[in-house]
């Protein structure tokens, strides 16, 4: 069984690689008429394993693809600086979308062992499906292209590197106990449906997705609302009604670096610190993001008392939720100081930060005595 993985896994190397592999990577550079050090450069920074320099394992397409990569930066697209940094940001994503496909590859031949009775079928199967894979990723990175770039070019004056965002997080509470208790069936459709409706919800609402990280999303916005409209979507949506564990979110605005699909500084840091004192099924949000949305009709916020999180003494964050009908009139304001007084109201009780294990859905308290 073992050799016949083995042969099969070669058959499908040789397909994949479009061709035997034939050269080395001083054989390799020197076709592409690319410097050496360079070229070993590259192969590092694309997430491949250091060979040896008489190691026989690259292919035409190689050679082609360091005569690409060569080609982008003598035009100037790429900064010579860049290009080790570009490389390694390229390798790293898609090798998660390649470790996905092989996988869904693996299981459509293993199921069906037919498949992979000779070269020639294996060779076939590849051929057909590989077309339409490509296909559909270039659909998908030229959509997104489209959107990024209508962005750019309507703010031709703004900073694309670093520019103001709403920064959000969003994790299931509860996910590490969950993972001890949970088989790998009940795990994946968990993880899933988290995904799934994520995705669903981040997109709805303008936002982007910066990285799933197993039971967390980094997502941003270019507005309050929007980022307001999704933490609380998905604290709606999740819990013991939404059949996934309940989430707690951070959010937090200001000026991000954004670099190669990820987004870095302060801001980030924040909306990240925000998550963990968060309570399940609870939106935090820092002064800056509350001092824009608390003009919005449609949301609520409540001041907590400081707290202090890591790199933060004391941080005084605010509870968002969506806005209830609020008595009207010159006699509002008192109307709701009152109610406040005598406890008809509806105040929330201060957040204190939660360890990651807390049980998902509401806490029972305890009757005073």
């Amino acid at each position: 069984m073992a050799d016949s993985s083995r042969d099969l896994q070669q058959r499908l190397e040789r397909a994949l690689l479009g061709g035997p592999r034939r050269y080395t990577r001083l054989e390799v550079a020197k076709r592409a008429g690319v410097p050496e050090e360079r070229s070993r450069r590259l192969w590092r920074a694309l997430g491949f394993a250091t060979v040896e320099d008489d190691e026989m394992v690259f292919t035409d397409a190689d050679v082609e693809a360091m005569r690409i990569a060569d080609g982008l930066v003598s035009s100037g697209l790429v900064a010579p600086g860049m290009e080790v940094a570009v490389t390694r940001a390229l390798g790293q994503h898609l090798s998660r979308l390649a470790e996905w496909q092989v996988h869904m590859l693996w299981r459509l031949i293993t199921e069906n062992p037919e498949l992979a009775r000779s070269d020639r079928q294996v060779t076939r199967l590849v051929e057909r499906l590989l077309p339409e894979l490509e296909r559909v990723q270039n659909y998908v990175w030229r959509r997104h292209l489209a959107a990024f770039a209508g962005r750019a070019f309507a703010s031709p004056d703004e900073d694309l590197e670093t520019r103001a965002l709403v920064v959000g997080f969003v994790d299931m509470v509860g996910y590490t106990r969950f993972t001890r208790e949970a088989d790998e069936e009940e795990l994946t459709q968990v993880l899933d449906g988290f995904e799934s409706l994520a995705t669903e919800v981040i997109a709805e609402h303008h936002g982007r997705v910066v990285k799933m990280i197993g039971d967390e999303v980094l997502f941003v916005t270019d507005t309050p609302a929007d980022g307001a409209e999704i933490a609380l979507t998905l604290a709606e949506r999740t819990g013991e009604d939404g059949g996934l564990p309940a989430v707690r979110a951070g959010m937090a605005t200001g000026r991000v670096l954004s670099r190669f699909g990820d987004v870095y500084g302060s801001v980030v840091n924040l909306a990240a610190r925000l998550t963990s004192a968060a309570r399940p099924g609870t939106v935090l949000v820092d002064r800056e993001l509350a001092g824009e949305l608390e003009s919005l009709p449609q949301f609520d916020l409540r001041t907590r008392r400081p707290i202090a999180v890591r790199g933060y003494n004391r941080l005084r964050p605010s509870a968002l939720r969506r806005a209830k009908d609020k008595p009207t009139g010159r006699f509002a304001s008192s109307q709701q100081l009152a109610a406040e007084m005598l406890g008809l109201g509806d105040p929330a009780p201060p957040e204190t930060p939660v360890p990651d294990d807390f049980p998902a859905g509401p806490r029972k308290r305890r009757r005073r005595r």
